[in-house]
């Protein structure tokens, strides 16, 4: 199985496990850390789809610009996505017609198939080589569903302008019957994508910068953690869950953890496909949904790339990340003849309260600070809406999208999530006081970790295969709410609003935008083991 180094663990990806997409990046970084004082008009903190092609809309519209990513070019989400560029959303657009409004519906619709057309036409006209297909993709039923909520999505998307059809059977997959048809649906490999971007974004002036980590910012400036300034005129926070925001948006949506298989299958023994089912994994335990779609292996073999079971980062389960991705190839191998499994990774999807992404003006800011956030696992169209939305505030053109993505807006009707996040949080930060269960932090073994008490302080403990321990604070830097481990990735997950850490502390999933202090055992080593209690 492939995964990075544990000396790479947090710098290249947020996580241990890698994606077919970063296997095949893994020396492709060009750019190096921000080690100089710079002024441009619009700084750009994110390098991930969401940041790299509101760079490029910007760019392409004359304006200079700066990106700065503390990690390397998609080494976030998006080298962690399955790639699917759809106008099938996740969540059904009946639901979005209740909650928008059939007219807001459409201009929803409408903004995802722009999105389509309009990477397909950035591949065209820069000639970007991204393996990038148009192809068709199949809605069928997840068991926990009904055929009348086929019916009554398929009645929604012919209302909002969709063009999409009824089929008995699904194509691809005889297991499963019925089932909606999208057509001028599509695929790509982000990564050649976003170095595609890149190198149209520096011909024209721009610069990008990686390594650097932005540790504070206001609306004129942003300092890196080496004390280098950028002036800007804008500034655009493309970081999946935004880390300049405390409160306003971290109650407004939720982290959950996705979960991918890569396996090869015989070469075209499937047509080039997208396939999802209806599960709904928020409303359901027993309803994880499903994604399918394939990629090109070699001269033998595709690659069937298939994710979900998903859950709420952080929060406690009764099945391991090992138990996901057996349950994962379960339902892969009885839908299609794959052979071995040869990735497996996870990655962060952030969904909002009211089902789409919130892009605009961050709350409670000044009104030169964007935000881009919420993509609700459909990342590939809203962070290009993103950027073409943020690219004309910036540029004071009307956008008839602007008012829907708004961060600022607070729908009554879905708010039950919102009062469920406050309640959780005030559970989560005061649950770390109450764990008992003693024992020695030498019983840690090889490649474990535990939450101890030192002192009457939490600490993250994890001994790696070598047996070096690493200790960290076990309090999140956004809101101390305690963290958990995260046996699959091996990082510390922050169960109250998806903040991640590696084993060493380093941040790499916001909200929380600093390290959590790391400790040697030497600065415990004259306690007495009786003051060392394992909380687990």
């Amino acid at each position: 199985m492939n995964t990075i180094n544990n000396s790479e663990n947090g710098n290249f990806t947020s996580g241990t496990n890698i994606s077919c997409w970063l296997d095949t990046a893994l020396k492709n970084n060009k750019y190096s850390s921000l080690k100089e004082n710079l002024e441009t008009d619009v700084v750009i903190i994110g390098g991930g789809i969401a940041g790299i092609t509101t760079a490029y809309c910007l760019s392409c519209s004359g304006k200079k610009v700066i990106v700065v990513e503390d990690g390397f070019i998609g080494s976030g989400e998006t080298g962690r996505t399955t790639a699917q560029i759809v106008t099938a959303l996740d969540d059904r657009y009946y639901q979005m017609e209740e909650t928008f409004g059939k007219k807001n519906a459409t201009l929803i619709a409408e903004s995802h198939k722009t999105a389509i057309n309009f990477i397909e036409g950035i591949i065209e006209r820069e000639k970007i080589d991204c393996d990038f297909e148009k192809i068709t993709g199949y809605l069928f039923l997840h068991p926990s569903d009904e055929e009348e909520n086929l019916i009554k999505e398929l009645a929604a998307l012919n209302r909002c302008g969709i063009d999409a059809s009824f089929s008995e059977e699904t194509p691809g997959v005889p297991f499963e019957n019925k089932c909606i048809v999208f057509p001028n649906q599509a695929q790509f490999h982000p990564m050649k994508y976003l170095h595609g971007l890149c190198g149209v974004i520096e011909s024209k002036g721009g610069k990008i910068f990686t390594n650097t980590h932005v540790s504070t910012f206001d609306n004129n400036n942003i300092i890196s953690d080496k004390k280098f300034t950028i002036k800007a005129k804008h500034i655009v926070v493309a970081t999946n869950t935004p880390v300049n925001d405390k409160y306003a948006m971290m109650l407004k949506q939720t982290a959950y953890r996705s979960y991918v298989i890569g396996a090869l299958i015989k070469k075209n023994s499937l047509p080039k496909a997208l396939w999802w089912d209806t599960g709904d994994q928020q409303q359901d335990k027993s309803a994880a949904y499903h994604y399918v779609r394939l990629d090109s292996y070699d001269s033998e073999y595709d690659l069937l790339i298939a994710g979900g079971e998903d859950h709420p980062v952080g929060v406690d389960s009764d099945l391991s990340g090992a138990e996901r991705y057996l349950l994962l190839e379960k339902w892969t191998r009885e839908r299609f003849a794959i052979t071995k499994v040869i990735y497996k990774w996870s990655g962060e999807v952030v969904v909002p309260m009211d089902s789409i992404a919130y892009i605009g003006r961050n709350p409670f800011d000044s009104s030169n600070v964007y935000i881009i956030t919420g993509d609700a696992g459909i990342g590939m169209t809203y962070c290009t809406i993103g950027g073409i939305l943020i690219t004309d505030l910036i540029n004071g053109v009307k956008n008839e999208w602007e008012d829907i993505y708004k961060p600022s807006r607070f729908i009554l009707k879905t708010s039950r999530p919102f009062f469920k996040i406050l309640k959780d949080d005030f559970i989560a930060v005061f649950k770390k006081w109450f764990h008992k269960d003693t024992e020695e932090i030498k019983s840690i073994a090889l490649n474990e970790a535990k939450i101890i008490t030192i002192e009457t302080k939490k600490y993250g403990a994890y001994r790696d295969t070598t047996g070096q321990l690493f200790i960290v604070s076990a309090e999140c830097t956004h809101l101390k709410c305690m963290v958990v481990w995260n046996e699959d990735e091996k990082s510390w997950d922050c169960p109250c609003h998806g903040s991640r850490f590696t084993y060493a502390g380093k941040v790499i999933n916001g909200p929380a935008n600093k390290n959590l202090k790391l400790f040697s055992e030497k600065d415990f080593a004259n306690l007495d083991e009786q003051e060392i209690i394992n909380s687990n």
